[in-house]
């Protein structure tokens, strides 16, 4: 299971979420119906199988409201979920924890999503020896998160933004002149850690980017046919990404023609939300 974040990233997401949600006179329903000095146990409890993604949020959350509170995790991040399975329990002040609840289970049930999403690709491919990864098609502010839940479920991380590796898509190769020129120039311009990946649309373009010997090539929509081919013409020169408009019906048959990598954009921007509830009395 992946390290946790530190709460240092989590918490600005969990404190801007609650401030969304309590506005400018905070949770007028509790404050209206419940004393000031009342407590509250409750339990988090999934309502469907998935896995679980997101307890610092849920953690966090209560805490910020009440930092008092007593939050015992009783499932990890990364564990497989059944309907009913008790993930935490809590008790604290009333008020926190109706007012935390709403924060903790939206980003519980949308890292949990991804979670989940993420290790159905990863068993839809396991044995082939390729790996599944992200793309930067994530919620924005949640790209930390969302990337974390990704390797909670099994998956492994592309790059977190532009500034940390070179990916040379298809304007830059039109906007370069070539995919040579672009491989070129972005090879004089990186430093010695900054690694260096080309898309290519057509074997034609493969056989440039190989001439050129970057770190990674992104095979972009090609057929089946013609991932075997580039998988023979690379002979492993490069390491080879296949991507575009990847599907659980499709992925293993993607992963067979023995590509490295295969990205997959739904991770992020597709998955259903894991739902989880909180249980009282």
């Amino acid at each position: 299971m992946p390290e946790p974040l530190p709460d240092l990233i989590v918490e600005p997401t969990v404190r801007a979420a609650l401030a969304e949600d309590l506005g400018r006179a905070g949770d007028i329903t509790s404050i209206a119906c419940i004393d000031a000095g009342a407590t509250l146990a409750a339990r988090f409890v999934t309502r469907k199988a998935g896995v679980l993604a997101g307890m610092a949020c849920a953690r966090l959350a209560l805490a910020a409201l009440d930092p008092a509170a007593s939050f015992t995790a009783t499932a990890s991040d990364g564990d497989t979920l059944q309907p009913g399975t008790m993930i935490a329990e809590v008790s604290a002040n009333a008020r926190a924890v109706l007012s935390a609840e709403r924060t903790a289970l939206n980003l519980l049930g949308r890292l949990s999503g991804v979670a989940t999403l993420t290790r159905a690709y990863v068993d839809a491919v396991a044995g082939t020896g390729a790996v599944i990864t992200d793309t930067r098609k994530t919620t924005p502010g949640l790209r930390a998160l969302e990337k974390y839940a990704v390797r909670c479920g099994g998956g492994v991380n592309h790059r977190f933004g532009l500034d940390d590796a070179i990916l040379i898509k298809d304007n830059h190769v039109v906007a370069a002149g070539g995919v040579g020129p672009a491989i070129r120039r972005a090879r004089a311009f990186a430093g010695h850690l900054v690694r260096i990946e080309a898309e290519v649309d057509s074997l034609a373009q493969l056989d440039q980017a190989l001439a050129e010997r970057p770190d990674v090539i992104m095979l972009d929509n090609f057929s089946l046919d013609d991932l075997f081919a580039a998988v023979a013409r690379a002979k492993g020169e490069a390491v080879l990404e296949a991507s575009g408009g990847v599907t659980l019906e499709t992925v293993r048959a993607i992963a067979e023609t023995g590509v490295d990598v295969i990205s997959v954009g739904a991770l992020t921007h597709s998955a259903p939300v894991l739902d989880i509830g909180l249980d009282t009395g």
